[in-house]
């Protein structure tokens, strides 16, 4: 071999020699820092709504686990969550006005706006640009950029009262529907309002839609937006299919009817349960769950429950109805089979239960008792208790699967 080939052999050993220590010097030097933050997807994350102290637990549903608190989001009374459309970012919606941005992963805030004095929930657009609130003062609807939370549109909820006196009102029902549209009602003016935010032209269309609408929801497939109203008996719905039809009332009998009873607690439109070809509706004032026929809306039967429903929610197979109940019956949780429509269990998870959440395929449900500072999750099969969850005066649970369904 001659001296020059010699020469380059030893140059490409030393070299390598080099490049060998230094790999292992990295590799030792990575090995003796700090564990990098464990890698995991967010399909089985969730937010559980600290009331109290203005703080929210970031939950994985398939351990049964608390990952971590993050604090600092305000008033939470009334709280919702909608999700990004990767499921790592949830916009918590507090009643002081505020619009909080969390990062699950890293379970921080990335931002947070104090956008109105009053607020009571809000939603995701479909291709998730746009995060809508909806404010009762000063009223209307407030659209923001889902990135940097930026203001892109501002809609005044003004009409004009019986006495020719312009004013504004309260935003309640906001939801999300297809085309990019923002649905919601407006208390004082009784009416339905569509806001389409496809370009950049914030376009709103107005529905009569009765006398006070309270709250609403829209059916899984989007056609529908039924709003309840607390001004007269019955209910409003717009087919969003079909908009130049305008306002039909359904129901004419559902409300306190005749026999005026007290109402402790408005139930929540939004935990309705369409299963079977039927509605469940949760009564007001009554100790009852109403059940209509979803092809017509005509109600075909009355189911005696144990208080008056609040939330009346179907598993995701459709199987279980799970009604929860305002005070004083709200420490227990009863299961309506939507076949038989009989009570087939009656379940305690606790005091001052506020809130339910089904795991995305409907395994488990996760039940919230607000003073007994804790959540319970029951296997839907069996309706046993397999976990419990300490928090601090739990009420909202929020999963990340409502990421991808309409409406949540």
């Amino acid at each position: 071999m001659s001296p020059r080939f010699k020469q380059a052999g030893k140059l490409i050993l030393a070299l390598s020699m080099i490049v060998g220590m230094a790999g292992c010097q990295s590799f030792q030097g990575f090995a003796g820092a700090e564990s990098p933050p464990e890698v995991m997807g967010t399909g089985d994350l969730g937010l559980v709504i600290e009331r109290a102290s203005g703080s929210v637990l970031v939950i994985n549903t398939s351990r049964h686990e608390v990952l971590g608190r993050v604090e600092g989001l305000g008033d939470l009374s009334h709280a919702s969550v909608v999700y990004s459309r990767d499921a790592r970012y949830g916009y918590v919606f507090g009643r002081d006005g505020g619009l909080t941005k969390v990062d699950l992963l890293s379970r921080t805030i990335v931002d947070r706006v104090v956008q109105s004095g009053n607020s009571i929930g809000g939603a995701i657009s479909q291709d998730g640009r746009y995060v809508a609130v909806s404010n009762y003062e000063p009223g209307g609807v407030k659209v923001f950029d889902s990135q940097t939370l930026e203001l892109v549109a501002d809609v005044p909820a003004t009409y004009t009262s019986g006495h020719s006196e312009a004013g504004q009102s309260k935003t309640v029902g906001l939801v999300d529907a297809p085309g990019n549209l923002f649905v919601f009602s407006l208390f004082e003016a009784g009416e339905i309002w569509t806001l389409d935010m496809s370009d950049k032209t914030a376009e709103i269309t107005r529905f009569e839609a009765g006398k006070s609408p309270y709250d609403a929801l829209i059916t899984p497939d989007g056609r529908y937006y039924i709003a309840g109203l607390f001004g007269e008996d019955g209910l409003s719905m717009l087919d969003l299919w079909n908009p130049g039809h305008g306002v039909r009332q359904i129901l004419p009998g559902y409300g306190k009817g005749e026999q005026k009873l007290p109402v402790y607690k408005m139930p929540h439109l939004e935990g309705w349960a369409i299963a079977d070809g039927r509605a469940f509706v949760p009564a007001v004032g009554h100790h009852q769950v109403l059940v209509a026929d979803s092809s017509d809306w005509s109600l075909s039967e009355r189911i005696p429950v144990q208080g008056q429903p609040v939330f009346v929610m179907a598993s995701p197979d459709n199987r279980q109805i799970w009604v929860s109940f305002a005070h004083p019956n709200n420490d227990v949780v009863q299961v309506i089979d939507s076949q038989t429509h009989e009570i087939v269990r009656t379940l305690e998870p606790g005091e001052a239960v506020l809130h339910m959440e089904f795991t995305p395929r409907g395994e488990e449900v996760w039940v919230s008792a607000r003073d007994s500072d804790r959540v319970t999750v029951y296997n839907t099969r069996s309706l046993e208790p397999v976990a419990t969850l300490s928090a601090q005066k739990p009420s909202g649970i929020f999963f990340t699967s409502r990421a991808h369904a309409l409406g949540l």
